[in-house]
């Protein structure tokens, strides 16, 4: 990853706690392949330096992502809230994992993911479930930034399985750490729904964008029809709190417009299933 280690000889395999860009405003931890960054936390700090005192090999490279889960309580995805939330931590990530890995959604990601291409910045990695529909021959870094920790863990799995360069950021998509015009793409599926600021949230992706360059997205939301969004309305109150924040009645295109995009390319339609859950948007997006 282009990273020197703070101690020699190299780690083997194993991971140990490495300098960072922006150590000011995250610490990084990294394996072969994968660079994780988390929000600097004093207590996961300084377990990890306990365990590099007592040897690098004494933690093999999947106890990073579980250390992060227990040590850290983050909130639903998106939430950038730091709890202790038991269903948060062990339930949500796999009730999630099954959502949005159904046939009909796959399809959507299908669609959109491929369209990324150079540097790509995915907000709300989630549990990686992208990672095997993104075209290899396009891309070249891909940097998934999400606050939930607990998604990390799956996600690391089907990282490992797709054979790409990929950093995790646990940060909130609000206050995205990296400079301005730093990516080719940014990619969002099923993300808008959670993010508490949603609109601070997209004017970030659009700075970090570089001239020229493609907000690709697929999301559900507000539907047009009134009997229905009425009862997105009456459910989103209820169902954010079970479904990691997620909120049902969100106005996906006016959101975009008011964060400064422009969507040239943009189709929708309700996939199959309870139609306040699953009207769908999905397209491209350019900064104006």
């Amino acid at each position: 990853m282009g990273r020197r280690p703070l101690s020699d000889p190299p780690c083997q395999g194993y991971c140990k706690t490495l300098p960072s860009e922006r150590a000011s405003r995250c610490g990084a931890i990294s394996c072969p392949g994968i660079v994780f960054q988390q929000p600097a936390n004093p207590l996961l700090l300084r377990m990890i330096q306990q365990r590099d005192r007592g040897g690098c090999q004494q933690a093999a490279q999947p106890s990073v992502a579980s250390l992060s889960s227990r040590t850290l309580g983050i909130g639903g995805p998106g939430s950038g809230e730091v709890n202790d939330n038991w269903y948060d931590r062990h339930i949500l990530p796999y009730l999630l994992e099954i959502a949005c890995g159904v046939k009909s959604v796959r399809r959507q990601r299908e669609k959109v993911v491929p369209l990324a291409e150079g540097r790509v910045l995915e907000v709300g990695i989630g549990t990686g479930l992208n990672m095997q529909h993104y075209d290899r021959s396009r891309v070249t870094k891909i940097v998934g930034l999400d606050p939930a920790l607990q998604m990390h863990r799956l996600a690391l799995k089907r990282i490992a399985r797709a054979g790409l360069e990929v950093e995790l950021v646990a940060l909130s998509a609000e206050n995205i750490a990296f400079d301005s015009a730093s990516f080719n793409s940014v990619l969002i599926t099923y993300t808008l729904c959670t993010i508490p600021d949603p609109v601070a949230a997209l004017k970030e992706m659009r700075r970090v964008l570089m001239p020229g360059g493609r907000l690709i997205f697929c999301e559900h939301g507000r539907a047009p029809d009134e009997s229905v969004s009425r009862w997105q309305d009456r459910l989103t109150p209820h169902w954010k709190k079970i479904a990691g924040g997620c909120h049902l009645n969100r106005n996906v295109p006016a959101l975009l417009v008011e964060a400064g995009f422009e969507c040239k390319l943009m189709q929708t339609m309700y996939l199959p299933g309870p139609r306040p859950l699953t009207y769908n948007y999905w397209g491209e997006a350019f900064a104006v």
